[in-house]
C-alpha cells in the first residue's frame, strides 16, 4: 500500500468518526489533538515491533493527518529517534471528555473511539505488509487502556471489542482490515511496478537544485552501465565492476534524494529488478546482544534485496573503540551479503567528508567494495533560496517582494558565516516551517483573509522574534 493510500484510509476513518461526534466543543478538541496522538502511537506499534524503521515508515507517518491539517515532515533520523524514545502509551485528554460526555447523555462516543483507535493502529503495524505478534500485542494493550477506563466509568460496550490478534499474518493473510477494505492501488507490490522511462529519470535528476558535479557523476555512471552491457551483446570482455557507493557530504545536501532516484534509475536501466530504497543507521543494523546484530542486518538486507541498501551515517558503525562493539559485526554480515548477492544489492554508505573517509579506509573489506565517491557540496545562499522558492511552490506560498529580498539576504548570510552545524536544505525547510507557523498566527487574526493573503509570506514572517534578553 503506498502512502497516498494509507492516508485517505486514515483520514476516511477519522472524519467518519467525527461526524459522530455530537457536541461541538468535543469535536473541536478532537479535531485539534487526534492526529498528533495517532501519529505517537504509531511509534509506539513500530517500537513494539523491533523499531526497524523504513523510508516507508518514514512515508506513512508523514501521510498520518486528516485533510486540512498541516502535513507533518518528518526526516528518517528523526522518526527512528521518536520510536526509539517512545514513551509508553498514555490515554489522550480528549478521551476522558468523551467518557464524561458519554455518562451525561448516555452516548458510545468512548467505545466507538477504542474501535477507530484499533483499526488505525492496525493499518499502522502494516507497513512492512504484515501485522506481527508484538504489533497486536501493543494494539490491545492500548485498546485495553482504554476499555478499562470505560468499564470503571460505568460505560456499557454495544458488542464485542475487535482483538488485533486476529489480524497477525499468518502464510500471507491479509495483514490488517483496513488494507483489506482498500482499493487496489497502483503497485500492491514492489516487485509489480513497471521500470520507469530513463528520459522521465534524469529529467527528474536535472530539476535538482545544485549538485552539478552529482548530476555528472550520476550519468557517468549510467553510460558505464550502458555501454557493459553492449560490450556483453557484443561478446567482448567486461571487467569486474562494482556499483557500491560512497556517498560524502554534509547533513542536507540531497544524499537520500539522489540515492532514491539512483535506485529508480538502477532500476530502469535494468540493473535492479525491483528498485526500491531502503534506508537505515546504526540503530537499524546494531542489537544489543550479542549473537542479534546479524540476525537483524540480514532482515535489513532481505527487505532491500532488488534494490539499493541506504546506510546514513554509516561510520558509526566503527566509530566506538570497542573492540567487542556490535557494529563490526553488522559490518562484517553487510561485507557478506554484498559478496553472496553481487546481482540483486547495490549499498550506498553515506555521512560526512572527513569521517567517511576514515570508515572506509579502515577496513580493507570495505575499502575494496566501495571505489566510487560522490561528493556532495554544501549549496550556497542562491541554491538555498532556489530551494525556499521551490518549497512555497510545493505547498501554495509566494513571497512578498520584501520577503523575497529578506530570505535572499538572510541564506546568503547562513552560509557565508556557516559552522559544523550548518543544515543546508534542512536549515531552509525549518525556516519554511517557522515562517509559515508566523503567517498562520498573523493571518488568523485578519477579518476575512483574501486567497493572496492566505498564501503570502513577508519579511514579518520570515524574521525571527527578538530574544526576550535582548534590550
Amino acid at each position: 500500500m503506498t502512502a497516498q493510500a494509507m492516508h485517505k484510509q486514515y483520514s476516511d476513518g477519522v472524519t467518519a468518526f467525527r461526524q459522530h461526534i455530537a457536541n461541538p466543543a468535543m469535536r473541536q478538541m478532537f479535531n485539534t489533538c487526534a492526529d498528533e496522538f495517532l501519529r505517537q502511537c504509531a511509534l509506539g506499534v513500530w517500537q513494539a515491533d523491533g523499531g526497524a524503521v523504513t523510508p516507508q515508515h518514514v512515508e506513512w507517518y508523514n501521510a498520518i493527518y486528516c485533510k486540512g491539517n498541516p502535513v507533518p515532515s518528518a526526516l528518517f533520523w528523526e522518526l527512528s529517534t521518536a520510536v526509539a524514545e517512545y514513551p509508553g502509551f498514555q490515554p489522550p485528554a480528549f478521551f476522558r471528555k468523551m467518557m464524561d460526555y458519554d455518562k451525561a447523555y448516555h452516548q458510545t462516543t468512548a467505545r466507538r473511539f477504542v474501535d477507530l483507535m484499533t483499526l488505525m493502529l492496525l493499518l499502522f503495524a502494516a507497513v512492512d505488509g504484515a501485522v506481527s505478534d508484538r504489533e497486536a500485542g501493543f494494539v490491545n494493550a492500548c485498546a485495553d487502556t482504554l476499555s478499562a477506563l470505560c468499564d470503571q466509568g460505568g460505560l456499557a460496550s454495544e458488542h464485542p471489542r475487535t482483538d488485533a490478534g486476529d489480524f497477525v499474518t499468518r502464510r500471507g493473510d491479509s495483514p490488517a482490515p483496513a488494507a483489506k477494505a482498500a482499493p487496489e492501488t497502483a503497485s500492491e507490490k514492489e516487485t509489480a511496478l513497471p521500470p520507469e522511462k530513463l528520459e522521465d529519470l534524469l529529467s527528474e535528476l536535472d530539476g535538482l537544485c545544485g549538485l552539478d558535479k552529482v548530476k555528472r557523476d550520476v550519468k557517468s555512471l549510467i553510460n558505464l552501465v550502458k555501454v557493459r552491457r553492449l560490450r556483453e551483446e557484443q561478446g567482448l570482455p567486461v571487467p569486474p565492476m562494482s556499483l557500491h557507493l560512497v556517498f560524502m557530504g554534509n547533513p542536507g545536501t540531497g544524499k537520500t534524494t539522489v540515492a532514491r532516484l539512483l535506485a529508480r534509475i538502477y532500476h530502469s536501466i535494468g540493473v535492479l529488478p525491483k528498485g526500491q530504497l531502503v534506508e537505515v543507521d546504526r540503530s537499524g543494523l546494531v542489537a544489543g546482544f550479542v549473537g542479534q546484530t546479524a540476525i537483524k542486518t540480514s532482515e535489513v538486507i532481505q527487505k532491500a534485496l532488488g534494490g539499493v541498501l541506504f546506510i546514513d551515517e554509516a561510520y558509526a558503525l566503527s566509530s566506538h573503540d570497542n573492540a567487542n562493539d556490535f557494529g563490526r559485526e553488522a559490518i562484517e554480515t553487510l561485507l557478506k551479503a554484498m559478496e553472496d548477492h553481487r546481482s540483486d544489492l547495490i549499498v550506498i554508505v553515506a555521512g560526512y567528508t572527513a569521517l567517511m573517509g576514515d570508515f572506509i579506509h579502515a577496513n580493507p573489506g570495505l575499502e575494496s567494495r566501495f571505489n566510487k565517491y560522490f561528493y556532495f557540496d554544501d549549496y550556497n545562499g542562491e541554491q538555498l533560496f532556489s530551494i525556499f522558492q521551490s518549497m512555497c511552490e510545493k505547498n501554495g506560498y509566494t513571497l512578498s517582494n520584501d520577503g523575497a529580498e529578506y530570505c535572499k539576504s538572510y541564506l546568503n548570510s547562513l552560509y557565508e558565516e556557516r559552522d559544523e552545524n550548518f543544515g543546508n536544505a534542512r536549515d531552509v525547510r525549518n525556516l519554511f516551517e517557522r515562517a509559515v507557523a508566523r503567517q498562520a498566527d498573523r493571518v488568523a487574526g485578519l477579518t476575512s483573509p483574501t486567497r493572496e493573503q492566505l498564501m503570502e509570506l513577508t519579511t514579518a514572517d520570515l524574521k525571527e522574534p527578538e530574544s526576550e534578553d535582548n534590550p
